[in-house]
C-alpha cells in the first residue's frame, strides 16, 4: 500500500503542476453552474424539488465531462513514460505493474473526486439558496459524485488500456479520443437509428436496455435517472431508466471500473520497457 500511495502522491504533484487539477475543478464549476441556472426551469412542472432538477441535468453533464477529463489525464500515463525513458528506470523499483497503474488511478481518481465535489457543491449551494426545500435533493447529489467517481475510474482504466496499446502519446491522444466519441456520442445515436429505422417492433426495442447497459456512460446515466425524482427532466432517457431495475444499472455502474482496471493491467504487462 505504501508503494501505491507513493505512485499516487508523485502523479497528485505532477497533474497539480501541469494544472490539470486546476482546469479540471474550473470546468466543472464553470458548467455545473451554468446548469443549475438554466436547469431548474421545469421544476413547477414537475413536482420536483429544485436540487433534484438540477442533479438529473447534471447527470447530462457528467456523461460527457466526466470520461473527457480521465481519458485526457490517463492517454499518456504509460505512453508518456515510454517516450520520455522513465519507464524502465521506474520498472527497476521493487514495485508491481498493477501497483504502479493503482497508484496513477488513485491520484487521477482524487482530481475528479476534487472537481465533481467542487462543481456538484457549487450547484447545490446555488438551487439550495435559491429555495431552501430543495436539500431534500442531496441524497441524489451525493449518489451523484460517488457514480461519477466509478464512471471516471472505468474510463480512466480504459485510458490506460489505450497508453499501453499505443505507445506513443499521439497515438494514445487518437484513440483516447475515438473512445470518448464512440463511447458518449456515437453509441446513443446508433442505438437510435436502429431503433427508428426498426419500429417499436422490432427485436432492437427488446435489446435496447441491454445495449444500453453494455456501455458504462449509458449505466451511470441510467441507474442516476432511475433513483431520482426528477427523471421527467430528462425526457426519453428518464423513461429508459424507469423501464430498467435499478439493481441492473448499478451492477453495470459498479462492475465497469474493475473490468477497465483489470484490461489496463493486462495491455500494461505486454508493454516492455
Amino acid at each position: 500500500m505504501s508503494r501505491i500511495l507513493s505512485i499516487a502522491s508523485v502523479e497528485f504533484r505532477i497533474a497539480f503542476r501541469n494544472r490539470w487539477v486546476t482546469i479540471a475543478i474550473a470546468m466543472m464549476v464553470i458548467f455545473a453552474l451554468v446548469l443549475a441556472a438554466a436547469g431548474a426551469a421545469p421544476t413547477g412542472d414537475i413536482g420536483a424539488d429544485r436540487l433534484s432538477v438540477t442533479v438529473a441535468s447534471l447527470t447530462s453533464l457528467s456523461v460527457y465531462l466526466i470520461p473527457l477529463l480521465a481519458l485526457l489525464m490517463s492517454f499518456d500515463a504509460i505512453a508518456g513514460e515510454v517516450e520520455r525513458g522513465t519507464l524502465p528506470l521506474l520498472l527497476t523499483y521493487p514495485i508491481a505493474r498493477a501497483e504502479v497503474l493503482a497508484g496513477k488511478m488513485l491520484a487521477h481518481l482524487a482530481i475528479l473526486a476534487l472537481a465533481a465535489l467542487a462543481g456538484y457543491g457549487a450547484a447545490a449551494g446555488a438551487a439550495i439558496s435559491a429555495d431552501p426545500a430543495s436539500v431534500a435533493g442531496l441524497p441524489a447529489l451525493l449518489r451523484l459524485i460517488w457514480t461519477s467517481v466509478l464512471l471516471g475510474a472505468t474510463f480512466l482504466g480504459a485510458g490506460y488500456a489505450l497508453s499501453a496499446l499505443a505507445r506513443r502519446p499521439s497515438g494514445a491522444a487518437g484513440l483516447a479520443i475515438g473512445l470518448w466519441l464512440g463511447a458518449v456520442v456515437l453509441y446513443d445515436l446508433a442505438l437510435l437509428a436502429l431503433i427508428v429505422s426498426g419500429g417499436e417492433g422490432s427485436a432492437m426495442s427488446s435489446v435496447l436496455p441491454y445495449a444500453l447497459l453494455a456501455n458504462p456512460a449509458d449505466a451511470f446515466r441510467l441507474f442516476n435517472l432511475a433513483a431520482s425524482e426528477a427523471s421527467a427532466a430528462a425526457g426519453g432517457v428518464g423513461g429508459a431508466a424507469a423501464s430498467i431495475p435499478l439493481w441492473q444499472s448499478a451492477s453495470s455502474v459498479l462492475v465497469w471500473p474493475v473490468l477497465a482496471l483489470t484490461l489496463a493491467i493486462a495491455a500494461f504487462r505486454k508493454v516492455t520497457p
